[in-house]
């Protein structure tokens, strides 16, 4: 008997269904949750990792951090986030920083090895900023909570029809979807946050040309142990510059015409 339903018809019909969001480049999105959630979501895990993680005791290092933060923060819209932001530096050799919805950015040290002036580091900040600007943590949980709806209506659909072999079909179903959704779906959040963040750092007095310089740091300190593009949840750095520099005129533009230059040191 033929099988009226694939693992993509279900998830493609219920994003159809759900799709009730615009991204600010454009791109629609499903967002299930509602920004409330996300705030608690967000402060719960911050707690969490205040509580287990080492914070940085150095008043200079969390000064200059905080400065650059602040400077991106005052570009971020009121609907987005409309109080203070918390900024902690935390004391680990981690190359990496984020932000949480409700106002929350995290730094570790071991990033300002690499990004070697305010300008790299507020890439960063405003790139991880991009990802609460443009609810990329809603929309990941929003499509697991929908995949996993998809995946249980052709796991009832095969044992229905009694196909042999259900489990390793599920098997490959799951990582058709890992790597034709999942995946590009985490690369096209990346690339839109760098967009955005390109933008958050220009008009914040930041030049936007240490954003390539960045990156090129990043790539040089992975030492080339990234997988293959197509599993990856990065795009290469390479693709990530051209990215960069192909929306760079624009970027530049907003940086020349912006008075304000930060002096976070």
């Amino acid at each position: 008997m033929k099988l009226k339903f694939t693992a993509s018809a279900v998830i493609a019909a219920a994003l159809t269904l759900t799709a009730c969001a615009t991204s600010p480049t454009g791109r629609n999105q499903v967002l299930l949750y509602s920004e409330t959630q996300l705030a608690q979501m967000g402060d719960q895990a911050f707690t969490g990792m205040k509580e287990e993680l080492k914070i940085s005791n150095k008043a200079v290092q969390n000064s200059y951090v905080e400065c650059v933060a602040n400077a991106i923060t005052a570009q971020v819209p009121a609907t987005v986030f409309n109080g203070q932001w918390e900024v902690v530096v935390f004391d680990d050799e981690q190359v990496n920083a984020f932000a949480l919805p409700g106002g929350k950015i995290g730094v570790y040290t071991g990033l300002l090895n690499v990004a070697e002036n305010q300008h790299q580091l507020a890439a960063v900040i405003g790139h991880e900023v991009g990802h609460v600007i443009a609810e990329h943590g809603n929309e990941r949980m929003s499509q697991s909570t929908l995949i996993n709806m998809g995946s249980q209506a052709v796991g009832q659909v095969l044992a229905a029809n009694e196909v042999p072999q259900s489990g390793p079909i599920m098997a490959a179903i799951g990582l058709g979807v890992q790597v034709g959704v999942q995946l590009p779906f985490s690369r096209t959040h990346e690339s839109e946050a760098d967009v955005i963040g390109l933008q958050l750092m220009a008009k914040s007095g930041f030049d936007p040309r240490q954003s390539v310089n960045l990156w090129q740091n990043m790539d040089a300190a992975s030492g080339g142990n990234r997988p293959m593009e197509l599993l990856s949840t990065h795009p290469a750095p390479q693709t990530r510059i051209d990215n960069l520099q192909a929306n760079m005129p624009n970027a530049y533009a907003d940086y020349q015409a912006t008075a304000y230059r930060p002096n976070c040191r």
